[in-house]
């Protein structure tokens, strides 16, 4: 039985003194370089593990069944039940009522068996997508394990998508299952009938009473299962799970990962996570993104390490006192809830202990240096920036714990990887020279197609002999790099990528708009804010109350994260001759920069 504790009490006291060093370099920010000297980094030295590593030996680092099979399920969990970890806390749940739940690797494992028994007493079979639609409870993370032991693909969906958001997805996939709960079940029972595929769903702590035909409380399904359960032995080249991510035009397309791709979840985790036996490790990430399904369920829980879910809303008092309530040793967050953390104040901080940490991560954007500098002096500990996207499934490019860290910097290519900037022809550029950030194809965890859109998924190859991140960066001679910005026109806001379509289709559905164009405006505290610009419909007037009701109606269409914290309202857009609004444009003149070539634009 999992262990429910009371609330513990806040941690007190200043944070002590480090003894880690921070030596700048008096040659520009760029050159800014602070030491760390971790006692024992799992990897110890970057450069000749860098010349010598190679994946097949890596390999060695998992369980794989007989015949080259594997399962990524297996190899997070149930292998340590034979390992001498099977009664050590998998999961610390604390739930929005600040209640701690403890459950061990042995108690995931059974519930992930009942709990796949359960979809295979449906009829789910190897192949099927389930979608889970949950906040951050323990079920989540026992579903998303279960569905891969049976061979099912798993779609984690952010809890605070909309209706359009879930329906785009769900459609897509033509998922036949969805796991989701009382409170964010109204979201879907507004689309179900817009779902011909989907044939059932499971409603955690769900009142069988307000239930329809072929909708089921998760207790009645999975309480009556076995947790025995065998896991399939799955081709390593067998998808996984499916996450869908925003692009600049149409819906939003279904990336494809596959089992194999433990194999990168778990020697990053390793190594720029630098998990290690005692770790109690938290990351803030939603599962509903790639950072949380992989660094917040795979990857941490493949090295065996106690990983902590948060259901409560971000607030500076409360992330520190889950840090110093569970005795958190490492942190993996993002940039814009660093900048919260920042902008509410030192005090804050130092009402609180915090000496259990160790070690800090950030990704989701780029890490403003200020920040890096900021975090030596509250928390004696520098900041680690890392590169990655939802299409390469793993961190590629880090600031590793046994390197020097460059403030505002991505890091080094992690061993395995060879990542470069190039030109438009793909040919690689100097050093110091601005151009495409590309990774040359063939790490474990890589995206594998794009659901039922081949020619989406050549568009990330489209620069012969290398993956096209759609990033703009430069290397410096030392090697490390540096994001510029994007390539298109995707929009990340407080780490979330938002695609400009969405936004702009949930707009003109709104009665007043005719028309609407949005761009990525730039922000200090959330890297990027959505900014619409909206012709109004006949016989609609500009207002405050007008305007609100728009952001409000985007909202419930989308996302929390996905709405237009600016709106501006123009009498016309600029379109080229097609039709097509130029939103390049719009940012020029939002941003007082150059307007480039306007050849296309439409005549008046």
């Amino acid at each position: 039985m999992k262990l429910v504790e009371s609330p513990g009490k806040k941690g007190k006291g200043q944070q002590e003194s480090s003894q880690q060093e921070e030596r700048q370099i008096p040659m520009g920010a760029r050159k800014e370089v602070i030491k760390k000297f971790p006692v024992n980094p799992n990897l110890k030295n970057y450069e000749s593990t860098y010349c010598s590593f190679d994946w097949e030996d890596a390999k060695k680092e998992l369980s794989w069944f007989t015949g080259g099979k594997i399962n990524a399920a297996y190899n997070a969990v149930d292998r340590h039940l034979t390992d001498g970890r099977r009664n050590k806390v998998a999961l610390y749940a604390i739930s929005s009522d600040n209640e701690l739940e403890k459950w061990t690797f042995q108690e995931i494992a059974d519930a992930s068996n009942r709990a796949g028994n359960a979809l295979k007493e449906l009829g789910v079979k190897k192949g099927d997508r389930v979608f889970v639609f949950l906040p951050r409870v323990p079920e989540l993370y026992i579903m998303t394990l279960a569905i891969a032991k049976i061979g099912a693909i798993a779609g984690p969906l952010f809890s605070a998508f909309g209706p359009d958001a879930l329906r785009d997805r769900l459609q897509d996939s033509e998922a036949v299952v969805i796991v989701t709960n009382p409170e964010l079940k109204p979201k879907l029972d507004q689309i179900k009938s817009e779902l011909p595929n989907l044939e059932y769903v499971i409603v955690v702590d769900g009142d069988k009473t307000k239930l329809k035909d072929r909708e089921f409380t998760y207790d009645e399904l999975v309480s009556k299962q076995s947790d025995k359960l065998v896991c399939e032995r799955m081709d390593p080249e067998d998808p996984l799970y499916l996450l869908y991510t925003s692009g600049t035009t149409g819906k939003p397309k279904g990336v494809v990962h596959v089992h194999n791709d433990i194999l990168g979840h778990h020697m990053t985790s390793k190594w720029v996570l630098d998990l290690q036996a005692d770790d109690i490790y938290w990351c803030t990430a939603d599962p509903g993104w790639v950072t949380g399904t992989v660094y917040g369920i795979f990857g941490p829980w493949s090295n065996g390490a106690s990983v902590v879910s948060y259901e409560g809303r971000f607030d500076a008092d409360s992330w520190y006192e889950v840090i110093d309530r569970l005795k958190v040793t490492v942190w993996y967050t993002a940039p814009t809830a660093l900048r919260m953390l920042m902008k509410a104040g030192d005090d804050v901080v130092y009402r609180h202990s915090l000496e259990s940490l160790r070690y800090i991560l950030s990704v989701g954007e780029p890490l403003n240096p200020e920040v890096v500098r900021w975090g030596m002096k509250v928390y004696g500990l520098p900041i680690h920036d890392n590169w990655w996207q939802t299409e390469t499934g793993m961190q590629l490019i880090a600031n590793l714990p046994c390197m020097p860290l460059k403030p505002g910097s991505m890091g080094k290519p992690l061993p395995g990887v060879y990542a470069s900037v190039v030109d438009d022809d793909g040919d690689e550029v100097e050093a110091g020279k601005l151009g495409r950030l590309v990774v040359k194809p063939g790490w474990p965890s890589m995206l594998r197609t794009i659901w039922r859109n081949k020619p989406k998924f050549d568009e990330y190859f489209k620069i012969p002999g290398w993956y096209f991140s759609g990033d703009n960066a430069w290397k410096d001679e030392e090697g490390y790099f540096w994001f510029v910005g994007r390539a298109d026109d995707v929009i990340n806001t407080a780490g979330h990528r938002v695609g400009p379509f969405e936004v702009e289709s949930a707009l003109v559905e709104h009665a007043a708009i005719a028309e609407a164009g949005v761009i990525g405006k730039p922000d200090k505290e959330r890297g990027e804010i959505i900014k619409a610009f909206v012709v109004l419909n006949n016989g609609f007037s500009e207002s405050p109350q007008l305007l609100d009701d728009i952001r409000e109606h985007t909202k419930r269409q989308l996302a929390a994260h996905a709405y237009p914290r600016e709106i501006e309202v123009k009498e016309s857009l600029p379109k080229t001759r097609s039709g097509k609004i130029m939103r390049r444009l719009l940012k020029a003149w939002e941003l007082g920069l150059p307007t480039g070539d306007t050849s296309s634009l439409e005549e008046d």
